[in-house]
């Protein structure tokens, strides 16, 4: 069989890659069949269904540039998994969450991120559960950013339960913020790439902004605020009642953790696990799971995921 494809509606570089080397490393990947690129043009021989899959394949690439404006290494592997049409065909909630510095733009990259976002127009409660690098925290940082340049919020709080600090955070140097800052640095990161440096630190120092640790959330009533409770594995199950007991007139709440990563002593159960049981069905709270398709890292990060899951 013999077909033509035509780059149409992207500027072609995008797809072709400088002196055609994405595409010489795309064509790599369909050894059975012959294919001679001019211009913008493929000119493709080979068995029907190999042909078939291959200008499918063309189709979500060009999908996904439409979506995103690139096409990096890790995306193109990501692309080539079976069942990875659903990356870019769910069109809802794929719109911008947020500009940020630089005029970067922040949107929902996978499925799951998606469901992210949709959840929390609906409802004001969400848990996104999900192995390292899924883009949980990062999704729902750029949720709560949205919702304050919008003024939906008056206040932004960040918060994790500082397990690792323990014994060893007194022999950290400085004051308790300077020793906390290090449990917090995830977070800052995401702020850092949505709101411009002054900016940040005069929300920090208003208290617009606020991270904190999870023990620091005892006692408060949290209204008209967007909160995280990042790494909430490591939330035992008096700390999880606590936090979601917070909750006050127009918030929203977003939980994010992995399960597979907790650092509880042993004796200690994880407040994730338990929460997630005992709130499954209570009308207005949102689960989403996240899983190996979602993770935008370095593509080493999902093979070394998958290993650790096989070996346990």
């Amino acid at each position: 069989m013999e077909e033509n494809y035509t780059v149409k509606e992207i500027d072609p570089l995008l797809l072709f890659g400088a002196n055609n080397q994405r595409i010489k490393q795309i064509i790599k990947l369909f050894p059975k069949l012959k294919i001679v690129v001019r211009g913008d043009n493929l000119k493709i021989n080979g068995n029907k269904e190999e042909v078939l899959v291959f200008t499918n394949k063309l189709e979500l690439f060009v999908s996904h540039i439409l979506r995103y404006g690139a096409l990096t290494e890790n995306q193109l592997e990501r692309l080539m998994e079976d069942g990875a049409e659903d990356l870019v065909q769910d069109t809802t909630g794929g719109e911008t969450i947020v500009h940020g510095v630089g005029g970067k733009i922040v949107k929902a990259q996978t499925s799951n991120q998606r469901k992210m976002v949709a959840a929390m127009k609906k409802n004001d409660l969400l848990f996104a559960v999900g192995p390292a690098g899924t883009g949980k925290t990062y999704t729902a940082v750029a949720l709560a950013v949205q919702a304050l340049k919008n003024k939906q919020v008056k206040r932004i709080i960040l918060t994790r339960p500082a397990v690792e600090a323990g014994e060893n955070l007194g022999f950290l140097p400085g004051d308790l913020k300077e020793k906390l800052d290090p449990y917090m640095q995830p977070l800052y990161d995401a702020l850092r790439d949505m709101i411009p440096a002054e900016k940040l630190k005069e929300f920090l120092e208003s208290g617009i902004i606020e991270v904190a640790p999870l023990a620091f959330m005892r006692g408060r009533t949290l209204d008209k605020a967007y909160c995280i409770m990042d790494e909430a594995q490591n939330a035992t199950e008096g700390q999880f009642r606590m936090f979601l007991t917070r909750m006050g007139k127009s918030a929203k709440f977003i939980v994010t953790g992995d399960i597979t990563q907790i650092d509880l002593p042993k004796k200690q159960s994880s407040g994730l696990i338990s929460s997630v049981n005992i709130l499954k069905n209570i009308q207005g709270i949102s689960f989403v799971q996240l899983d190996g398709k979602d993770i935008i890292r370095h593509k080493l990060v999902k093979k070394i995921i998958e290993a650790y899951d096989k070996s346990e």
